[in-house]
C-alpha cells in the first residue's frame, strides 16, 4: 500500500485563488485593500527568507504587505512603541511579529502588546486562550472572534481536503510547542479527535504512535518517527524541517513511512506552503471583521462573527449591521 500524498503546494495554491477572489470582493465593499504589517528585529536568515516568502504570498492574493525592521540593538521599549503604532494605525489589518528575537528582548512583552483582532498568527495570550475555550466545531460557539496561528490550521485544513475524518479518531501530536503542537491539539480535540500529546519524557514514544490513527510530528528531528512506529492506514502531518546528509527532510522517514501510511505529508511541500495561505487567510478575516465592527471591537465579544468563519462567510450586512458597527467603533 502507497499512502495518499497530501500535497499543500497543489491545495494551497487553490486556497490562494479562493483568497484572491476574497480580497476583491471585499474592495468592492469597503474601498479598502487588507494590509500584513510584518515585523522583525534583527536579520535572522530564516526569518529574511520567510519574510519574503510572506511578501511574495501577499502580491498573489492582491494583499497589501508592509515590512518594520529594526536592527538588532533595538530595544525592548522600541518595539513595543512599534507595535502600539500598528494596532492604531487602521490601514494595517493584520500583524504576524517575526522570531527569533534578540536576546535582549523578551517576546512574550511585544506579542502581548499587539492587538489581538491584528494577531493573524495566533500568538495573542487571549487568542489561544479562547481557542482553548471554543466549544467542539458543531455546537453553538462560547468565545469571541480569536485567531489560530497559521501552521496548525494549515496543516488541519489540508487534513479536511483530502477528507480524512478527524471525528473519533486517535490523535497523537509529539511535540509540544506553543505555536504548532498544543494549538493543533485543541483544534484536532475540537473536531471530537483524541488527543496525546508527546513530548521529551515521553517513553516509549513507538507505543504511543503506533495507536494513533493520525500522527503529527512537530519535533525538527530529522526522521524521528519511523515505519514501524506507524500504525497501518494511519495519516502522517509532518510539520519537521532539518537537514539530513545534505537534504533538507522533515520529522518522518517520508520514504519508509508512506508505504505504510494512509496519506501522509511530504517535506517540503506539504504542510510548508499550507502555513502562508493560512496567514493570507486570517488577514483577510481581520480585515472583514475590523471593516464591519471598527478596529477596537474586531477582538471583543460580540453578536457578530463570534468565531473563526470559512472564506467568504463574512460578508456584509444591511445598513442595519454598518450603523451597529459603527456604534461600536465610536
Amino acid at each position: 500500500m502507497s499512502a495518499t500524498i497530501l500535497d499543500g503546494r497543489k491545495v494551497s495554491k487553490e486556497i490562494l485563488d479562493e483568497i484572491k477572489q476574497g480580497v476583491t470582493s471585499h474592495e468592492l465593499s469597503y474601498d479598502a485593500t487588507p494590509t500584513l504589517a510584518l515585523v522583525r528585529a534583527g536579520s535572522d536568515p530564516a526569518s529574511v527568507s520567510y519574510a519574503g516568502m510572506i511578501e511574495r504570498t501577499c502580491k498573489k492574493v492582491g494583499i497589501n504587505f508592509v515590512a518594520h525592521t529594526r536592527p538588532a540593538d533595538v530595544t525592548e521599549d522600541e518595539m513595543v512603541r512599534l507595535i502600539r503604532s500598528l494596532n492604531d494605525d487602521k490601514s494595517v489589518n493584520g500583524v504576524i511579529i517575526q522570531q527569533p528575537m534578540p536576546e535582549a528582548i523578551r517576546p512574550e512583552v511585544v506579542i502581548e502588546a499587539l492587538d489581538p483582532g491584528k494577531d493573524i498568527d495566533g500568538a495573542h495570550p487571549l487568542n489561544a486562550g479562547r481557542l482553548a475555550r471554543a466549544a467542539f466545531v458543531d455546537q453553538p460557539q462560547n468565545v469571541g472572534p480569536y485567531f489560530v496561528p497559521a501552521t496548525p490550521l494549515g496543516g488541519l485544513e489540508l487534513m479536511k481536503r483530502y477528507g480524512i475524518n478527524i471525528d473519533g479518531e486517535r490523535a497523537v501530536i509529539v511535540g509540544a510547542s506553543n505555536l504548532i503542537g498544543k494549538p493543533l491539539s485543541l483544534l484536532l480535540t475540537r473536531h471530537w479527535a483524541t488527543v496525546t500529546v508527546c513530548d521529551l519524557h515521553t517513553k516509549p514514544l513507538a507505543e504511543v504512535t503506533q495507536q494513533a490513527d493520525i500522527v503529527a510530528s512537530v519535533t525538527g528531528v530529522a526522521h524521528l518517527i519511523r515505519a514501524d512506529m506507524i500504525k497501518n492506514g494511519a495519516a502522517v502531518l509532518d510539520f519537521g524541517f532539518a537537514e539530513l546528509d545534505g537534504n533538507w527532510v522533515g520529522d518522518v522517514d517520508y520514504e519508509n513511512v508512506k508505504e505504510i501510511a494512509g496519506a501522509i505529508s511530504p517535506v517540503p511541500g506539504g504542510t510548508g506552503p499550507m502555513t502562508n495561505a493560512m496567514l493570507m487567510r486570517n488577514t483577510l478575516t481581520a480585515a472583514q471583521r475590523q471593516a464591519r465592527l471598527g478596529v477596537r471591537q474586531a477582538s471583543r465579544v460580540s453578536a457578530v462573527a463570534v468565531s473563526p468563519t470559512p472564506l467568504g462567510s463574512e460578508k456584509a450586512q444591511t445598513g442595519k449591521d454598518d450603523r451597529i458597527a459603527a456604534q461600536l467603533d465610536n
